[in-house]
């Protein structure tokens, strides 16, 4: 397996929505917990939509600020954009850089704060 293979596949079993975009804010990868999430919004066929579409005028205003502040630096790689207190959960935008450091893109990721419930190596459940 090539290694974007497995960089697929780590996406792919995240259970949180990892939603993928390009410089002009085209959806170009949704994981499967992104369109689960986003399936009332389209799910599945936003891949190759506008996500500033998908988002009211300020956070378009902020989307753009945040690839603009990617771009100043190859250090700025992250940053936090909201909490979701009835998910209890954080989302973040994250730079996509190529192997010269240059920005590619960027996506977004949910990272829950719950305390995991699942018994330490259960093998009876996913």
């Amino acid at each position: 397996m090539e290694m974007t293979g497995y960089f697929k596949s780590i996406i792919d079993e995240d259970k949180c929505a990892v939603v993928i975009c390009n410089l002009s804010h085209e959806i170009i990868y949704m994981n499967p917990a992104a369109v689960v999430r986003y399936g009332k919004r389209g799910g599945q066929t936003l891949v190759g939509q506008s996500l500033l579409d998908c988002h009211n005028p300020q956070s378009v205003e902020m989307i753009k600020k945040v690839v603009l502040w990617f771009e100043e630096s190859v250090e700025h790689n992250r940053i936090y954009t909201f909490h979701n207190e009835k998910e209890n959960k954080d989302v973040y935008m994250v730079a996509l850089r190529g192997e010269d450091k240059s920005l590619i893109g960027y996506y977004e990721k949910h990272e829950y704060r719950n305390r995991e419930t699942a018994k330490q190596y259960d093998f009876s459940t996913e």
